[in-house]
């Protein structure tokens, strides 16, 4: 007969998907923390009893992986390693029901805004008066900061407002707390966060606020850089740009998804812009800040897309010369506008089109790394990797861009700035010295 263990509880959180959901782990670890639970985040080691799951509902891949780690999880607890298996996220709030009856063995489910109700489990108490603590999970320099949650948008592809409802801002007051408790600890760099940057305070300022919370982050002593992530097109306050300009702390950095630059597909998408206006937003925005560094995100095999919408999309590229760009492949959600079109391109065409798009920008990309040979960068240092200092540019944000490899065998201190001459230019890496 098993005996139940006497060891206290320990917790490990596995996080799946964006830098969002990475945020909501952090505060969970934070709150569970702070009530005296042993917690942990991605450990490798398995010295734990309790594990949660922060899964991702976003397209077909990224469910599929939480099914592979929930199931993976619940085979560790089948076979007495583990004693609960908790679920939360953006896939155990879109899919509860339907997944309650596949999964039995779960212990329970939570969704998005749910983080009350997980504590209880541990009979731990939601502490209000640490709101905007967390236990990083990142590098102690560098931090993602969720401005709001949920999305007023309607895009047709997308389930996010499915899962994390409709946009809420935090309080300019709120955030800045947050961000200066941030920067108290060590972090250098903030990255802001949220379904739609720009939307921020049309909900409890009743106008778009960004462009003064960005003044009152760019005052926070200590605070050299905050990397704006995921702002709209439609409608862009360009104000924004002006603030960027403003202060040397705000990174010539700006993440615009823009998904497409046919006239039919974003009309399809509902994107509520036309090429034409994008062309001349990002026009007016190089134009005021000409060294920025745009990046975008884009969605091939769209219902609908022919090769024609796939060469303007191309030619596009070419055009203006995005210096970071994303790209998925279009994934056919229920409950989704666009999930009434026929799904009419094979998923082995939809990855055809995305390499061939990304081939473009791999020469785009290759030629503007190319320009940078012979300058002189503020690099922020992130870790030590293979013998060899890896960092990052003011044009790059973490995991998705450009990295500086550092030659030498000198020793730098990470999490602080040096300033890199670039000797090597490769298609997606710079390679420098210190200077």
């Amino acid at each position: 007969m098993k005996t139940k263990t006497l060891r206290k509880d320990k917790v490990n959180i596995i996080t799946l998907g964006c830098s969002k959901n990475m945020v909501d782990s952090e505060v969970l670890s934070g709150q569970l923390k702070a009530n005296d639970i042993n917690v942990a985040h991605e450990s490798k080691k398995s010295d734990h009893n309790i594990v949660v799951i922060n899964t991702c509902g976003f397209i077909d891949r990224a469910k599929e992986e939480s099914v592979n780690t929930i199931l993976e999880q619940v085979d560790l607890k089948k076979r007495g390693r583990l004693d609960k298996v908790y679920v939360t996220g953006c896939l155990s709030e879109r899919y509860r029901r339907s997944l309650e009856k596949e999964i039995p063995e779960v212990d329970a489910w939570f969704g998005t805004m749910e983080l009350p109700l997980i504590l209880k489990r541990f009979k731990a108490d939601y502490k209000t008066e640490l709101v905007g603590e967390r236990m990083l999970s990142t590098p102690r320099h560098y931090a993602y900061m969720k401005i709001s949650e949920g999305c007023n948008r309607t895009c047709a592809f997308c389930a996010i407002p499915l899962m994390r409802g409709h946009h809420v801002s935090k309080p300019v007051e709120q955030i800045v707390a947050e961000a200066e408790k941030l920067v108290s600890r060590g972090v250098k760099e903030i990255m802001l966060i949220a379904q739609e940057l720009t939307y921020y305070g049309l909900d409890i300022y009743k106008k778009r606020e960004l462009p003064n919370l960005l003044h009152a982050l760019a005052d926070i002593k200590g605070l050299e850089w905050i990397r704006l992530h995921y702002a709209y097109p439609s409608k862009f306050p360009l104000e924004i740009v002006d603030v960027m300009k403003a202060h040397p702390n705000i990174c010539n950095y700006l993440d615009m998804p823009i998904q497409h630059s046919s006239d039919k597909i974003l009309k399809a998408m509902r994107r509520q812009i036309t090429r034409s206006e994008m062309e001349d937003l990002m026009g007016e925005i190089k134009n005021r800040i000409p060294e920025i560094c745009l990046r975008t995100t884009l969605i091939a095999g769209f219902p609908g897309e022919t090769e024609e919408d796939v060469e303007d999309l191309k030619g596009f590229l070419k055009k203006h010369q995005f210096d970071r760009v994303g790209i998925f492949t279009y994934s056919h959600e229920e409950d989704t506008a666009a999930h009434a079109l026929p799904d009419d391109i094979p998923q082995e065409e939809k990855e055809r089109r995305a390499q061939e798009i990304m081939e473009v920008q791999q020469e785009i990309s290759y030629r503007k790394n190319q320009e940078k040979l012979g300058k002189v960068f503020k690099t922020l240092v992130d870790r030590r990797e293979a013998g060899r200092y890896i960092g990052r540019t003011e044009f790059d944000s973490v995991e998705v861009d450009n990295e500086v490899i550092i030659a030498g065998d000198q020793t730098l201190p990470v999490g602080e700035f040096v300033n890199i001459k670039i000797i090597k230019a490769y298609d997606f890496d710079l390679e420098g010295v210190v200077v």
